[in-house]
């Protein structure tokens, strides 16, 4: 069965990724890029080997491919930036595909940064496509569809992942694993035990040397190494840096003031509810 790794785009998703995959697939907790492919992109073309050519393409093959993942019999990790939706009379998963969900948040404004750099949008831009109710996210320039994510808006990502659904879900909020790492990601390797019925100690040495080697400087360190192969291209081509600000991310500094009025009014009640 999988266990989801969801979030909207650039609130940490990779982060926690290379955290899990650096505690349960290493002797030693010690990260390096490699291990990401143990947590795959869900969807991508690691499941679907036909070329789409539309992302609604792409929404037939959510339940066959997750089928296929039950016949292994094992438990399987996936990372996503979709919503918990239906589409075309399709569902992005189910009870019988999903063993339980991980989901990150982020202040929407810490996200709009790092969005905006990511997309290479203007802040009104990108503060746009975060409130569209119907964003779809695929790589422009190679069109590759079969990695189409409906990621939707912000709040919606959020909300069909958190509420009014039957999964066991676990909630990691961004600004908790940077203050407090090794108690956010402690509870959060005990929640996964939990569920896959694990019984074993946490090995507090591998957690520790799993923070240490996915910290944001290592991480950033990688990616100038050459070491990181999920880079974006911008729209003039050009590798997007993924690792690009971490702590130094503060969207006080860095929103123009009239930005900031504006996603503080549509992200009021938002803001208020996760305490932001």
């Amino acid at each position: 069965m999988i266990i989801w790794i969801a979030s909207y785009p650039k609130s940490g998703n990779t982060w926690v990724r290379s955290l899990l995959s650096a505690y349960f697939f290493t002797e030693d907790g010690e990260f390096n890029f490699n291990l990401l492919e143990n947590i795959k992109k869900f969807p991508s073309e690691d499941f679907i080997s036909e070329k789409l050519k539309d992302p609604l393409e792409v929404t037939p093959y959510w339940r066959p491919t997750q089928e296929e993942i039950l016949k292994s019999k094992k438990i399987k990790f996936l990372k996503t930036h979709n919503c918990l939706m239906q589409l075309n009379n399709n569902k992005f998963t189910t009870t019988k595909h999903t063993l339980g969900v991980i989901y990150i948040i982020r202040d929407p404004r810490n996200v709009l940064t790092s969005f905006k750099n990511h997309m290479d949008l203007t802040y009104k831009d990108a503060l746009k496509i975060m409130c569209k109710e119907d964003t779809v996210i695929f790589d422009e320039l190679t069109k590759n569809y079969n990695a189409s994510q409906f990621v939707g808006s912000w709040s919606k990502n959020y909300k069909t992942w958190l509420q009014n659904n039957p999964f066991k879900k676990h909630l990691v909020k961004y600004e908790d694993l940077e203050k407090n790492s090794f108690n956010t990601f402690k509870e959060l390797i005990a929640f996964i035990n939990g569920l896959i019925g694990s019984k074993e100690l946490i090995n507090e040495e591998k957690l520790r040397n799993a923070i240490k080697s996915t910290n944001f400087d290592s991480l950033e360190n990688k990616e100038k190494n050459g070491e990181f192969k999920e880079n974006v291209f911008s729209r003039s081509n050009k590798k997007v840096k993924f690792f690009y600000l971490g702590s130094k991310n503060k969207w006080q500094n860095l929103l123009p003031k009239e930005i900031q009025k504006e996603a503080n009014d549509l992200f009021e009640n938002d803001l208020k509810f996760f305490n932001y």
